[in-house]
């Protein structure tokens, strides 16, 4: 069993949102399936830090969740800043099963394991989005919520996020102080798109972070067991 990951794939298959009006773009769902297909088995865990898909609504996202459940492995889900569709994790589990989705999981205040290490996280927040304190400080809670239940495993944790918590000179210290008072030392996030990829950060204050935004990666899974 491998564990991957690979961030923001914003599939379209049920609404109208193509990616080639972005440069580098082309094609990127065909992209994705054949180094998907051709790198994760069928017992391989790959996480998704969020931005999933364009629908609005839970039955616009119906064809994008089919396309990843056909993918070989199991798929583990966390919310992204464009994922309006996504609702509580009841609504979604209860979609997932009358639409006879197998392979997909969600993680929302919990957490999973694999192999030697345990997996945990949440959207996370940027503080130069709304400034809105409040949902820094829920997506906080979430996100220690998450880590308390990795840290019962006694295994190691990976932190996945689809915000990151650095970005340039940018830090989100309600994040980085869960991340820090857990002693995390890898974190996962998406989000960075293009350019961007210039203002990542690769290390701060003792902790790793790598961007997994699939054109970032080009749009290959990125193995990290």
């Amino acid at each position: 069993m491998n564990l991957f990951t690979i961030s923001d794939l914003h599939l379209s298959f049920g609404t109208d949102k193509p990616m080639n009006i972005f440069r580098g773009w082309d094609n990127h769902t065909e992209r994705i399936k054949a180094n998907w297909c051709r790198m994760i088995k069928d017992d391989d865990i790959v996480v998704l830090p969020g931005d999933l898909s364009w629908g609005l609504k839970i039955e616009e996202t119906l064809e994008d969740f089919k396309f990843l459940d056909s993918l070989p492995g199991k798929k583990i889900i966390l919310k992204g800043n464009h994922d309006l569709w996504w609702g509580t994790v009841t609504k979604l589990k209860e979609f997932f099963e009358k639409n006879d989705i197998k392979t997909i999981d969600i993680l929302f205040n919990n957490a999973f394991s694999c192999g030697k290490y345990a997996i945990a996280g949440t959207r996370g927040w940027f503080l130069e989005e709304g400034n809105d304190k409040k949902v820094i400080d829920r997506e906080a809670g979430r996100l220690e919520a998450s880590i308390s239940e990795a840290e019962k495993t006694g295994l190691e944790i990976l932190v996945f996020l689809h915000y990151p918590p650095v970005y340039g000179d940018s830090v989100c210290t309600e994040i980085t102080d869960v991340l820090k008072k857990h002693n995390i030392k890898r974190v996962f996030h998406g989000h960075i798109h293009g350019a961007g990829l210039n203002k990542a950060v690769k290390e701060y204050e003792g902790i790793e972070y790598k961007l997994v935004s699939c054109d970032c990666i080009d749009f290959t899974p990125f193995y990290i067991i």
